[in-house]
């Protein structure tokens, strides 16, 4: 009996072993990745896995959606920027932390990527930071983070900038540009001040003192040479120029050649390189020596990092064997060297956001939440400051994922300077869109040419800018299409007799308003017999899908409706509404010929609808072209076979906005669509949401720009398509 005691104790002692032993995991941890870098990441796990290292891609739309699905579950971890981060932090049930930093390797002890400093001229009599006031001042450039954004944000905070004047509503840019002019009586600040080169025009003549510093004041662009991290400075010391400039610490030791920088002999031959002239201003007002090991930085830039949703320890630890494994992997010598790994979009920079000289740094075994992270750097501030008095800017949709494409712009773009905020207005319609913008309910939507002119007549709206969909310097608007296959027998138009037609939706241009005009024409449809909608279900015998033509035409042929699958009294409502529902109808083998815009077929086969289940495995060799004047063609020839050319997609406003109105609202909406073209993998505006093309602005658009000549000139022309068309309609 007395042995049982000793054996119910090594027993415990056992379970004790047990319950304390580290926890092991193998898991294969989920990384988000763009679509336009998955086969990048392919190629990094097929490195990867066969040495062990557990890694998976998933492919998301953007980083938007990259951190939505981090925090559901369905992805582990991603890269952020600190723009990231502060959109991270702001997704509602979401418990992220910034577990790992992505540094330079020669800077790994670096708290920031790089700190914002003020350098100042010793012979200034400067007795506290108010002093900044009349003096001169030397700026990187306009946007930037250490020469615009830090002081900027750190001086508007210390009541040395003034406050905008409520009463009088002006951009955040303009209101930044006039605090700076008030501030410093001259300055340089090159740059585009705004992407709407009239705005940047009037900004850089009413606030031409901002430019008088520069080399060239009347171009007040790049290049400079003084602007940029050493520009400034330059500025600063060079005679009868500025008197702070506004840079960053490395660049201050590079060009004075202090440590770890060695100081050349035309250095000391140069008496304007004398450090002892100089000195850090800091933002309590005291100097610092140029020479100083800890100068005083005002905010720093934040590493970029990887984010995860939290996880107990043992997994963050084991993630963070993965990523030191696959990081090393990446830069052994034959992979950095190999020529296909190293061209842009090799996996190192464009799946983990890695290049040649950083690499990730373990953030401690307690890691941030991104607020933490960015207020740790004093730049949580900096991201998100608001200087500008204008009402958020009220974009109008009509379809639930429409309102939540817009949301997630919103949520992308205010980290990303652009002000003043997005607000999205959600309609049952797009009739009901234009109604709100004419009654100041909503400020602007985007429609098709058919749209514009109905909102120009039943609301009085105006157009105020185009889509882009060309880089030509000169290119506006797309081609109409007619889509068949190309095993079809139909060789004429007059052949599309008793066949089942597909369209965008009524009263669009390309799927309903040019092809009645084509044949109207042709004379297969009476120009005078109204309405339109029983001569066209009488000539498409076979069925048709004609999206929201029962909104508009109660009485309408339900021929009409025939191929729609969920009907057509709203054209969200259908899958076949839109260029690729048109053209899913044809491609179904429900339809005959879809009526379409140019790029629809390029943008649905061949792989490129990645996001649409329907289109996979369809190939634009299997449809062509039908040409109004008889025949086929392949689907590239459009220029040579088309129904028309019609204006691009443009968007509208009320016509009550005035001048200023309008360009601000061109400023705001062309700054999104410029840094969003630039940057799709942060947020692709251009692009498919949800599986869903075309929303807020269509997929293959490239930008916006202001209504031009060539785009009246092709209005016009259109306009004499809906006067053909519009003899039936009620606001023609």
């Amino acid at each position: 009996m007395g042995k049982v005691p000793n054996v119910l104790a090594l027993l415990l002692a056992s379970v004790v072993l047990v319950s304390s032993a580290p926890h092991t995991t193998h898991k294969t941890y989920k990384l988000c990745v763009p679509k336009q870098y998955l086969e990048s990441c392919h190629r990094m796990t097929e490195e990867a896995t066969p040495k062990g290292i557990r890694l998976q891609c998933f492919a998301v739309r953007d980083r938007v959606e990259c951190y939505e699905k981090i925090r559901d579950g369905s992805v582990d971890f991603g890269p952020a920027e600190p723009e990231d981060m502060y959109v991270a932090n702001h997704l509602p049930n979401s418990h992220f932390v910034v577990f790992e930093e992505i540094r330079d390797k020669n800077a790994t002890h670096d708290d920031v990527r790089y700190g914002g400093v003020a350098l100042v001229r010793n012979d200034l009599p400067i007795p506290d930071i108010s002093a900044l006031r009349g003096l001169k001042s030397c700026h990187t450039g306009v946007g930037r983070t250490v020469g615009y954004k830090i002081p900027l944000t750190k001086l508007t905070q210390m009541g040395i900038l003034p406050q905008p004047d409520p009463s009088e509503p002006r951009s955040q840019r303009e209101n930044e540009l006039r605090a700076l002019s008030q501030t410093f009586p001259q300055a340089c600040l090159v740059g585009n001040w705004s992407p709407d080169e009239e705005t940047n025009k009037r900004l850089k003549a009413e606030y031409s003192s901002l430019c008088s510093l520069c080399e060239n004041p009347k171009v007040c662009n790049y290049p400079d040479i003084y602007s940029g991290y050493d520009g400034a400075i330059r500025c600063m010391i060079s005679p009868n120029r500025g008197d702070v400039a506004w840079t960053k610490v490395v660049v201050v030791r590079q060009f004075f050649g202090l440590p770890p920088f060695s100081r050349t002999p035309e250095m000391d031959r140069d008496p304007l390189m004398n450090v002892d002239l100089y000195s850090y201003l800091c933002p309590d007002g005291s100097k610092v020596p140029l020479s100083s090991d800890t100068p005083c930085t005002w905010a720093g830039r934040p590493w970029p990092g990887f984010i995860a949703n939290s996880m107990d320890a043992v997994e963050m630890e084991d993630l963070r064997q993965q990523i030191s494994k696959v990081v090393e992997l990446g830069e052994t010598e034959n992979l950095w060297e190999n020529k296909q790994l190293a061209k842009p979009g090799d996996w190192l920079s464009s799946v983990l956001a890695l290049r040649q000289i950083t690499t990730a740094v373990e953030n401690g075994p307690n890691p941030p939440s991104p607020s933490e992270y960015l207020m740790k750097a004093r730049y949580l501030d900096v991201i998100s400051r608001e200087l500008g008095t204008l009402p958020p800017l009220k974009f109008c949709t009509w379809s639930d994922v429409g309102h939540s494409k817009c949301e997630a712009l919103k949520m992308a773009a205010f980290p990303r300077e652009v002000r003043p905020r997005l607000e999205c207005i959600r309609k049952p319609s797009i009739d009901d869109c234009t109604s709100a913008i004419s009654h100041g309910e909503a400020d602007v939507a985007t429609l098709d040419g058919g749209e514009v002119r109905i909102a120009q007549k039943k609301y009085q709206l105006k157009p105020f800018l185009a889509e882009v969909y060309s880089e030509e310097p000169h290119a506006a608007g797309y081609y109409a299409v007619a889509v068949i296959r190309a095993n079809s027998t139909v060789s004429s138009f007059a052949d599309l007799q008793g066949a089942k037609s597909c369209h965008t939706g009524y009263g669009r241009t390309a799927g309903w308003n040019v092809p009645l005009n084509t044949l109207m024409e042709q004379g297969l449809v009476s120009k005078t017999q109204c309405p339109y909608t029983e001569s066209v279900a009488s000539f498409f015998s076979g069925g048709s899908c004609v999206p929201d033509i029962k909104k508009n035409y109660p009485n309408a042929p339900d021929s009409l409706c025939a191929l729609c699958p969920e009907g057509c009294t709203d054209a969200s409502a259908t899958e076949f509404s839109g260029y690729s529902g048109a053209f899913h109808c044809l491609a179904s083998g429900l339809g005959d010929v879809a009526f379409v815009r140019h790029t629809t077929v390029s943008e649905n086969t061949d792989e490129a609808g990645q996001f649409a289940d329907w289109s996979k495995g369809l190939h634009s060799g299997d449809f062509q072209l039908l040409c109004p004047g008889g025949g086929h063609a392949p689907v590239s020839d459009y220029v040579h076979c088309n129904l028309a050319k019609v204006p691009p997609h443009m968007v509208v406003t009320s016509s009550t906005k005035t001048e200023t109105e309008i360009a601000n609202m061109r400023h705001i909406l062309m700054s999104i669509s410029t840094l969003f073209h630039k940057r799709p993998e942060v947020f692709q505006l251009f692009g498919s949401f949800n599986g869903v093309k075309d929303l807020l602005f269509k997929d293959n658009a490239l930008g916006l720009k202001p209504l031009g000549a060539e785009v009246a000139e092709i209005m016009r022309s259109y306009e004499n398509i809906l006067d053909s068309v519009s003899h039936c309609d009620t606001y023609a």
